[in-house]
């Protein structure tokens, strides 16, 4: 007879109550098939683990023994289902949050993370930086649960919700003849060096602010390229060009550059969150729902999320 953990449970109920009786009582069975248990558990194990008398049972030195052994593994049984049950319900186990550049710099995101790990204390965040098409990769992949990224996405294994759509603007050195101007357009800055991250990294943001130039009449002068989009900002300050980008940016107020709205058309930077279209856990349910609220509360909230994908 293999053994179960019902028959560690009888162990336990049998010492505890002093005699079969009271144990049977206690697990809710009748006397005669809990005795006839721990006999063929004990023929099984080949040790005695109760002494019997008129008075009730004592445990043996085997019966002590294997006791500690029993209430050992039923804590740990316990402790396993509840945090299966944990894992279920999103209270348990692991968030892997992807990031496009520069995302994780907007406040509500890391307002967001911090107001999942207080409600969701029993999970452990982890937060990688990328770019939108490796972190829809990651997604596919299963290396990341949830990823905040810059649409459009055009892959029918991912699911887009868009949550805000942030203005621009437009970052110059101070160096600049336009510098203590209070609004720009983007003629106004049509003939200087344009800072862009490369468009793989984020094709959906770069096309939104080439097509804007282009609606006021005018084409970008296009500089260097930036290896990411919070990088622009230092390489402007070193007087290598000028900058379009979003307006929580501003934030970094780096030494040697000014930051201007625009005037005119104007590009807009959409922060979204994707999911694999598998059903997601009750952690990413749990801390997209934290995210929407953020964004429904804060500046440009799109409202109902539309999906893409």
């Amino acid at each position: 007879m293999a053994v179960e953990l019902r028959h560690l449970r009888y162990l336990v109920a049998i010492a505890e109550s002093g005699t079969f009786t009271l144990a049977a009582e206690r697990l809710h069975m009748a006397q005669p098939p809990l005795s006839q248990q721990v006999q063929r558990l004990e023929e099984d194990l080949g040790v005695r683990l109760f002494e019997r008398s008129r008075r009730g049972v004592t445990l043996t030195e085997a019966g002590q023994q294997l006791l500690d052994r029993a209430r050992t593994i039923l804590a740990l049984s316990e402790e396993f289902r509840s945090f299966a049950r944990g894992l279920a319900e999103g209270h348990e186990g692991s968030l892997r949050i992807g990031m496009a550049g520069g995302v994780t710099l907007h406040p509500l995101i890391p307002a967001a993370i911090q107001g999942f790990r207080q409600a969701r204390k029993g999970v452990e965040v982890t937060l990688e930086e990328s770019n939108t098409p490796a972190l829809c990769a990651a997604l596919r992949n299963g290396q990341v649960d949830v990823a905040i990224i810059r649409p459009p996405v055009f892959d029918p294994q991912i699911v887009v919700h868009p949550l805000m759509d942030e203005p621009t603007m437009i970052v110059l050195p101070s160096s600049h003849a336009r510098h203590k101007a209070r609004k720009l357009s983007l003629h106004d800055i049509a003939g200087d060096p344009l800072i862009l991250f490369e468009r793989h990294l984020g094709p959906g943001f770069y096309d939104t602010i080439i097509a804007a130039f282009l609606q006021t009449g005018v084409s970008p002068q296009l500089g260097q390229h930036a290896p990411q989009v919070a990088a622009i900002i230092p390489m402007v300050a070193a007087g290598m060009g000028v900058a379009i980008v979003p307006s929580y940016l501003s934030q970094i107020h780096a030494r040697g550059v000014s930051f201007h709205p625009i005037s005119g058309p104007m590009p807009r930077a959409t922060i979204a969150m994707a999911l694999a279209r598998a059903t997601p856990n009750r952690a990413v349910t749990a801390f997209e729902a934290i995210l929407r609220t953020l964004c429904t509360q804060g500046q440009g909230a799109l409202g109902p999320a539309g999906v893409q994908g």
